[in-house]
């Protein structure tokens, strides 16, 4: 419970502090963010309301915290880093329980998730040591007009303010405050409207990774010359042919379009399925819908609660778009507060909403198609490219239609999942920008540095 256990030394009352300079601190702006419990729509938590002027003090410890985190040996570093994971899973269950507070998210799968958090951060801490480890010897002689009379000794070094934006508790007796360089690890908190915008253009920033929808596409167009990983929106398509494994593929289905309530980037948000096996692929994922359990996260229910209530009043606007139109229900629509139960929608034609925009809840459209070429045009006809898949046992025509998708992922007969973590994740079009992936994402916050060793003559070694 938040206020109590490891969380009580990092509040100011009933608000969370920041954490700057190796401290936790209660900003001087004296305003608070409210966050609201998506269950009971009241609020749970309030952060700090940080200023432009504390958060360029934290820039300017920053970047002297990465001079001393630079001359830390590669080794030191990935030790920390898995000390930090084992605390991080250590305290899996207080953390947990304010993922299922803050965002709805069933209780086993917010502690999964804390798990996965601290296994992310060890092997980030495995990789990073093989990628700084590494380096290029080159030669002047291998391109064209030149003798050997240079040697190019290449290496990858972090970004000049490649520090963290993530705090853990520095009094606690595992992680002693003297571990980490001071402004190292901050965790700036505060209103979009204050700081969003300073912080995406702030000089100091030197790159930036974001997750979510058409904020990313804004952040997108006001930073500056800075790397840019954007992880956004998806409309991910599912195509179902005739020769599939139907109960496979309806098990996916519902699993893709329907776990955690739909709120996930990778989740199936349009089955396109040929017209020969429509009516068993909505009866087989109607039974299976019937067995999905609605209720809150505490009890670690199917479906809960979306994150917002203009979350759930969007969903409602594209339900109602689709009876207006035609749409066949599957299930009564039906919601109470934030909580919407599972829906699926049958005969969903290109002139309603919910065919293009993404829900992110758990109503998910079925389009029925007479051809392949028909699915893949209406995929690449939506602004969205994150995943996609297909399912079929014929995996000619599955690696000819991934081919054909325009998306940064297709999954063959699996839903569109994000991990393994260590796997490229990326999209195209208005999902995205680069390439998320533990490497990926490493390589994004490093630059290449390269030394020239001039010699006055040529030289070549003679065996």
């Amino acid at each position: 419970m938040a206020g109590t256990g490891v969380f009580a030394e990092i509040m100011d009352g009933d608000v969370f502090q920041y954490y700057a300079d190796n401290e936790w601190k209660t900003s001087l702006s004296g305003k608070t963010v409210s966050i609201i419990n998506p269950t009971t729509r009241k609020v749970q938590y309030k952060v700090q309301a940080c200023t432009q002027e504390e958060v360029n003090k934290v820039m300017e410890t920053a970047k002297a915290a990465q001079k001393a985190w630079a001359k830390t040996p590669l080794w030191k570093r990935a030790e920390l880093l898995h000390k930090a994971a084992a605390i991080l899973k250590e305290h899996k269950n207080p953390i947990g329980e304010c993922l299922v507070k803050e965002i709805a998210k069933p209780a086993k799968d917010a502690v999964t998730e804390v798990v996965r958090s601290g296994d992310l951060v060890s092997y980030c801490a495995e990789e990073g040591v093989r990628i700084l480890g590494e380096g290029k010897y080159l030669v002047s002689d291998s391109f064209p007009g030149n003798e050997r009379t240079k040697y190019c000794m290449v290496s990858k070094i972090p970004l000049a303010s490649n520090t963290g934006r993530c705090g853990c508790t520095p009094h606690d007796p595992l992680l002693p405050p003297g571990w980490f360089p001071k402004g190292l690890i901050n965790c700036v908190t505060g209103k979009g409207s204050e700081i969003g915008d300073f912080l995406t253009m702030h000089p100091g920033v030197n790159c930036i990774s974001f997750t979510g929808g058409d904020t990313g596409i804004a952040i997108s167009k006001k930073a500056g010359m800075i790397p840019l990983q954007m992880e956004l929106g998806g409309k991910d398509a599912c195509i179902v042919l005739e020769d599939a494994d139907l109960d496979l593929a309806a098990a996916s289905i519902v699993k893709g379009g329907f776990s955690y309530s739909g709120q996930r980037c990778t989740a199936v948000k349009v089955v396109l399925v040929m017209e020969s096996v429509a009516d068993t692929i909505v009866e087989k994922v109607n039974a299976k819908v019937a067995k999905l359990t609605v209720g809150p996260p505490e009890e670690d229910c199917d479906i809960t609660p979306v994150v917002t209530e203009s979350s759930a009043n969007y969903i409602e606007g594209l339900v109602k778009d689709a009876k207006e139109k035609g749409a066949t229900f599957c299930q009564e629509y039906k919601r109470e507060g934030n909580l919407i139960w599972p829906l699926l929608l049958d005969n969903v034609r290109p002139d309603m909403r919910i065919a293009w925009e993404e829900p992110f809840g758990p109503v998910l459209p079925v389009i029925r198609i007479n051809s392949v070429e028909e699915g893949i045009h209406h995929c690449n006809a939506s602004n969205f490219g994150l995943q996609g898949c297909v399912f079929t046992r014929d995996i000619n025509k599955a690696i000819l239609i991934s081919d054909a998708m325009e998306t940064g992922t297709v999954q063959i007969n699996s839903a569109p999942a994000r991990g393994p973590d260590h796997f490229p994740f990326q999209g195209i079009k208005d999902s995205g920008i680069g390439s998320q992936g533990i490497t990926n994402s490493i390589n994004m916050m490093t630059k290449i540095k390269s030394t020239v060793i001039n010699l006055p003559t040529p030289t070549y070694t003679m065996g």
